[in-house]
């Protein structure tokens, strides 16, 4: 059993009146991401270490409660050892922590105490010291039986320091940080202009982290320069998913009518605008929003080659079209399908892809050659993904 700990306790720097945990990220604030990592990683219940409940943490904790989680708010490890189920492990996330799903996963198995330490006082500064060489990184996985070590000592302690040092002086193991999580973001922040700096990083990370190529060197790089002005503006997941709906329908529309040199390349963007929502749906927990950001780009990519092979067919007066458009859409169904069982490699065919690998061929009159080298894509696809299922059975 997994329980998550926070300690929101430290004021922000820059906002003496606000706790550093409830600062603006993500589109919501900086404990409720934090909550979403945890409840990621497998906690059903989440204790909050608190000095004062401000107006804005009391919202971020009936938030998270109205999603379906468990959450006490706790002033010392006394009211921690009461709340917490007595073989449960506790993920222990630094006040003001930002990091990644990556970071987080070693520690959510079941195991012995351990602390993630780096030995890079630069890149961390702030948090204290567990060795010679070592300074937590902000993530620990400690039993709780360490709850009841700290609620033993005299009532004055300093309750984050104090369960560090006693995890620490019990032998808990020592797990480096990946040389690559700063860069991804990590880190522990207590001023919002910087705190804004790591949400800028997270994102990149996260767009950039995607497998498939044209999310990785197409869409990703517009995505980063354009994901931090609609979190700034506040925009939702559902508002960009609805602008990205419209010109999704118009693009089909024109595909219906045969202006297929019009219609695909607005389906083209009605893609990158769903995958802008899926990933401002990610960023906010909102799995719901994810899932109809997903749907719409699968939905829209095969509409629109379904439509472009009908009309090339009724131009032809053939069939040869909308046969190599149906090949393609279940090709490229079935390489999602089994993509999903496993890590998908770079050049495999994606929904999005097809669409933009079409447009250069109906500029050029050749539609259907297009269908036909789409369809071989996303065959190729197929046969490398069932592959790789194989050597994995």
């Amino acid at each position: 059993m997994l329980t998550g700990l926070i300690f929101a306790t430290d004021d922000a720097v820059d906002r003496p009146d606000h706790l550093a945990a409830t600062l603006p990220f993500g589109g919501a604030t900086l404990i409720e991401f934090q909550a979403r990592l945890l409840v990621a990683a497998g906690a059903g219940h989440l204790l909050v270490v608190v000095t004062r409940l401000t107006p804005e943490l009391l919202g971020a904790i009936n938030r998270l409660t109205r999603r379906g989680l468990a959450v006490d708010a706790v002033r010392s490890a006394r009211e921690a050892a009461d709340k917490v189920h007595p073989l449960a492990h506790l993920l222990v996330l630094a006040d003001g922590l930002v990091t990644t799903d990556q970071v987080i996963a070693p520690f959510a198995v079941e195991g012995d105490d351990a602390l993630l330490v780096t030995s890079d006082a630069a890149a961390l500064p702030g948090l204290e010291r567990v060795g010679a060489d070592a300074i937590w990184a902000g993530v620990a996985r400690v039993g709780v039986a360490r709850l009841a070590d700290v609620a033993a000592l005299p009532g004055d302690y300093d309750f984050a320091s104090t369960l560090l040092r006693v995890t620490a002086q019990n032998g808990a193991a020592q797990l480096p940080l990946p040389a690559d999580a700063v860069a991804a973001g990590h880190g522990v922040e207590h001023d919002s202009r910087r705190l804004a700096a790591r949400n800028e990083a997270l994102v990149s990370a996260h767009v950039s982290g995607r497998a498939a190529w044209i999310d990785r060197y197409v869409q990703g790089p517009v995505a980063r320069r354009i994901l931090p002005m609609l979190i700034d503006r506040g925009w939702s997941a559902l508002a960009v998913a609805g602008g990205a709906a419209a010109v999704l329908v118009a693009g089909l529309v024109l595909l219906a009518w045969r202006w297929s040199g019009i219609g695909m390349p607005l389906v083209v963007l009605a893609d990158f605008g769903m995958m802008l929502a899926g990933v401002l749906a990610w960023m906010r927990d909102e799995i719901d929003q994810a899932r109809l950001a997903s749907a719409g780009l699968l939905g829209g990519s095969a509409a629109a080659v379904m439509l472009l092979g009908r009309g090339l067919s009724d131009a032809a007066g053939t069939a040869s079209a909308v046969i190599l458009a149906l090949a393609l859409v279940v090709l490229a169904g079935l390489t999602e399908r089994a993509a999903d069982a496993r890590p998908r490699r770079s050049w495999w065919g994606a929904p999005a892809a097809y669409p933009l690998l079409l447009v250069p061929f109906i500029w050029l009159g050749q539609g259907v050659i297009g269908l036909g080298i789409g369809a071989l894509y996303a065959a190729l696809s197929l046969g490398a993904a069932i592959e790789a299922l194989r050597r994995q059975a």
